[in-house]
């Protein structure tokens, strides 16, 4: 039997201060921790950093970091869990996107297009 691979929205909010510390060893661990569940990271970039609305182990301000990633559904529990006891990542949130808007999102986050850019038109009343 097939494995079931589907393509997910990770959304991680991850500390701040180690984050500000060193950036590219803490998103290379999120990405890390994706790929030994079984996942291919397709875009992982840095959303935002802002305040949190309640305190989260202490921390007042978090670093928002974004993964599209294709992974065996059986595999995502696993990758939680990986997730709830690792010390720089302080919540997670795994959505399974539609397969109809799967090629869409994944453009759109990787900053491609996808449909042409309308003509421009000539204004009313231009010319002769």
């Amino acid at each position: 039997m097939a494995e079931n691979i589907g393509v997910y929205e990770g959304l991680f909010i991850l500390d701040s201060n180690r984050f500000a510390r060193d950036h590219d060893k803490v998103s290379k661990e999120v990405e890390g921790l994706v790929e030994a569940a079984g996942g291919v990271v397709e875009v992982s970039r840095l959303w935002e950093e802002r305040r949190l609305a309640y305190p989260i182990n202490g921390q007042r301000k978090g670093a928002y970091w974004l993964i599209y990633f294709r992974a065996p559904t059986s595999k995502i529990s696993e990758l939680s869990r990986a997730c709830e006891i690792n010390d720089t990542i302080l919540r997670q949130l795994f959505v399974r996107l539609p397969h109809q808007l799967v090629d869409a999102i994944l453009a759109h986050a990787k900053g491609e297009t996808t449909e042409e850019e309308p003509a421009e038109e000539e204004p009313v009343g231009a010319g002769a």
